[in-house]
């Protein structure tokens, strides 16, 4: 079984047939899927997506290009929220330079906020990094210098050097659709060199689609595909990265049941 550790069912892209997704991710061997928050405004649309389906968990938090929007939710208040049963982690949250559609300083208070609620909660941190290595690295080693956190690093398209130091920090590394495109030769030699310990595979889903489907709206089934290539750079079976990459959220998210339960 494979799981598919970030995706995002709320979007309008699956509104009309979001069960026919379900069903086919499903078909695909994607047995659990995990729906990210962008907008903790948009709790009870994660909240009633995960109550719909037993094979779907959601977690809490404001995205970095919403930041400016969500400033003064407090960490008090995420904590709350992430009590509900079927919440298994905070987050997304983070910092991205590439848009930088909320000004650096709120998204990096904001960022600390989800770091503080993980480390309170004990839930793991979903952390979107986009163009910010240096200050993401800063903030990560200050922050786990105040107190151990659970972390991951979600559709990782940064630098060795980011790898590198989130690795070193306890944290995991997720791969998307981005390492099966052509011109991700550098991102698939990273991906080589993550131990198989810390790797997670998703589909960032409706983004991102990996080959054989770009082009196309991703959805969970394809995290297969995705699966694929990272079982072939690491030299083991497709099976094998299923159980391997599902034993680490299992792992990470350990709010989760495991998969006998």
């Amino acid at each position: 079984m494979l799981i598919d550790s970030h995706c995002h069912l709320d979007f309008p892209e699956f509104a009309p047939e979001l069960d026919a997704v379900i069903a086919r991710a499903g078909a695909a061997g994607v047995g659990r899927m995990i729906t990210i928050s962008t907008h903790i405004s948009r709790y009870e649309s994660y909240r009633s997506i995960a109550e719909r389906f037993d094979n779907v968990w959601f977690t809490v938090g404001t995205h970095p290009h919403r930041a400016h929007e969500e400033p003064d939710i407090s960490t008090a208040r995420i904590v709350e929220l992430a009590s509900h049963p079927r919440c298994i982690a905070i987050g997304e949250a983070g910092l991205d330079y590439h848009y930088d559609k909320s000004p650096r300083v709120i998204a990096e208070k904001v960022f600390r906020q989800h770091i503080d609620a993980a480390r309170q909660t004990g839930l793991p941190l979903v952390i979107h990094a986009r163009d910010c290595d240096a200050d993401m690295e800063r903030v990560l080693r200050d922050e786990m210098g105040k107190g151990a956190f659970k972390a991951l690093l979600h559709c990782f398209t940064s630098s060795r050097a980011l790898a590198e130091a989130g690795l070193e920090l306890g944290l995991y590394v997720s791969f998307s659709g981005v390492v099966t495109f052509k011109n991700a030769q550098d991102l698939r030699d990273i991906a080589r060199d993550v131990p198989l310990d810390r790797l997670l595979v998703e589909t960032d889903a409706p983004f991102l689609a990996p080959i054989p489907h770009r082009g196309k709206r991703n959805e969970p089934a394809f995290v297969a595909d995705t699966a694929a290539v990272l079982a072939l750079l690491k030299g083991v079976s497709i099976s094998q990265i299923a159980e391997i990459t599902t034993g680490n959220v299992l792992k990470l998210f350990s709010k989760m049941p495991s998969v006998s339960a």
